[in-house]
């Protein structure tokens, strides 16, 4: 009767995790690079999209752009390198004709842009694996954190996310690396699965921690309402967006 009463009460939110679920799964099963090109490209235009609204911004060009961006990943094989190359582009424009290319529309081409193009070479060169390791560790510090949060939270974390608390975000934080750490060791070594895990997992807290800053600076309680129970794109993958550049450094630093 009380798993019932749950659905009952969360029924959208359920339904949603279900449908993305089912997604991911089918997408990291067939594990072609252009299928998931083609869906990380469209999570990314959504969440360009929605990181704009939060920023204040209503330039449409700019979708162009970030569209023309996610089209190289398809030639170029470094994501990461696109990204330093359109911040140099960027800060080109700003110099060149201040007026018409205002520093502020920089933004959503660092976040959630440089996030987007390092998990998409995350999975170039690491495989699916990499990125079930990923999401094994930004889910296990969610989960963690609110089933912890819940049960013995009492001190709060921070000002910008007044429910988040620090024995959560400590529950969160160690539920994450043993999960990831039993992820991890099927491609790097015992100790460097725990490190990577630990620190991708500190790093995906704060990813959450920063999209919440940003949805109060705007005023605003979610980042969209594309998911049902959810709210936006940006609000399901905010803690990847820091968690795929930390993975991808440390893998390439400590591999």
């Amino acid at each position: 009767m009380g798993l019932i009463n749950i659905y009952t009460d969360h029924k959208k939110r359920i339904d949603t995790a279900v449908v993305l679920l089912s997604v991911i799964a089918i997408v990291g099963f067939i594990n072609n690079f252009f299928l998931t090109w083609l869906v990380l490209g469209g999570v990314y235009l959504i969440a360009f999209y929605e990181a704009n609204q939060l920023f204040g911004i209503r330039q449409n060009s700019l979708y162009a752009y970030a569209a023309l961006l996610w089209i190289a990943t398809l030639f170029y094989p470094y994501g990461d390198d696109l990204f330093v190359i359109a911040m140099v582009v960027g800060a080109s424009l700003v110099a060149y004709d201040p007026q018409r290319h205002h520093w502020k529309n920089f933004l959503p081409f660092i976040y959630p842009t440089a996030g987007m193009l390092f998990m998409l070479t995350l999975y170039k060169d690491y495989d699916i694996i990499a990125i079930v390791w990923l999401i094994a560790v930004v889910a296990g510090a969610d989960v963690g954190a609110y089933v912890t949060g819940k049960s013995f939270g009492k001190t709060k974390f921070c000002k910008t996310s007044p429910n988040k608390t620090m024995e959560g975000v400590a529950g969160g934080i160690i539920a994450a690396t043993l999960l990831g750490f039993f992820m991890g060791a099927s491609i790097v070594d015992s100790e460097k699965a725990a490190i990577i895990s630990l620190l991708v997992a500190v790093s995906s807290v704060f990813g959450d921690l920063f999209e919440s800053y940003l949805k109060r600076q705007a005023g605003v309680k979610d980042s969209g309402t594309i998911l049902p129970g959810h709210g936006g794109i940006l609000d399901r993958i905010d803690g990847f967006l820091f968690a795929s550049v930390i993975m991808v450094i440390l893998l390439r630093g400590l591999v």
